[in-house]
């Protein structure tokens, strides 16, 4: 049976597992879209129990939360295509590699998450304009987080050494829509962090994957129709 995913292409934590697919060069999957609906509903559920997407099927293995899907499918494909986790017994690479993984879960992911959901998922689901004093706030949290990654990433070219890896590409969905919703030049400040995010928007699995920003345009678009 094919690797079964469900999400939605666009979402940002879906699009974390579709762009480890593209850079595994993995191709034979089938992708289930889910509505909000579905993803209350008690099949999904039983592979998610909050109700979030994504989670995958893999030939009755079923997991959830795209960073544990990401490590997994590393894992499995680790064989083909871009090498994007250490080998278990490098030990002193693979303690870089999930130190910089806390990195982005600890210090990175709130503030930018944040700034996307005050300046789109807000307003996109119907709860109110973006509070900027929060927005301010959290984009200050975000620039004390580039500043020390300026300082690591001018030893060395991603966050855990010279060779590209997931915990750099966990960065690439909230990164990436807080350039999106009004913070172009974000990385500017910190060349070595522009270098570095640039070069991760740049990865062809990464342009392979749908924006979330088109997708909220066509939603709006819908909504536009369906008023004439």
């Amino acid at each position: 049976m094919p690797l079964k995913i469900y999400g939605i292409r666009e979402s940002t934590c879906t699009s974390r597992v579709l762009t480890v697919l593209a850079e595994k060069g993995v191709t034979d999957y089938e992708f289930i879209t889910m509505g909000r609906a579905d993803m209350k509903a008690p099949e999904h559920l039983a592979r998610q129990p909050f109700g979030k997407i994504p989670a995958i099927d893999d030939d009755g293995f079923v997991l959830s939360e795209s960073r544990a899907i990401c490590k997994y499918l590393a894992k499995k494909y680790a064989g083909q295509g871009t090498k994007l986790i250490p080998d278990d017994d490098d030990l002193k690479g693979y303690g870089l590699f999930e130190q910089a993984c806390s990195y982005e879960a600890s210090y990175f992911n709130h503030p930018a998450e944040s700034i996307g959901f005050e300046k789109l998922f807000k307003g996109a689901h119907g709860k109110g304009p973006a509070d900027e004093e929060l927005v301010a706030q959290y984009k200050s949290q975000l620039e004390d987080t580039l500043k020390i990654y300026d300082v690591i990433l001018a030893k060395h070219a991603y966050l855990a050494g010279d060779q590209v890896s997931l915990a750099d590409l966990f960065h690439l969905p909230y990164g990436a829509l807080a350039k999106e919703v009004g913070f172009q030049t974000l990385f500017d400040p910190y060349p070595n962090v522009k270098r570095w995010f640039e070069s991760l928007e740049a990865r062809e699995s990464w342009k392979s994957v749908p924006s979330i920003m088109a997708f909220f345009k066509r939603l709006r678009e819908a909504k536009e129709e369906a008023k004439e």
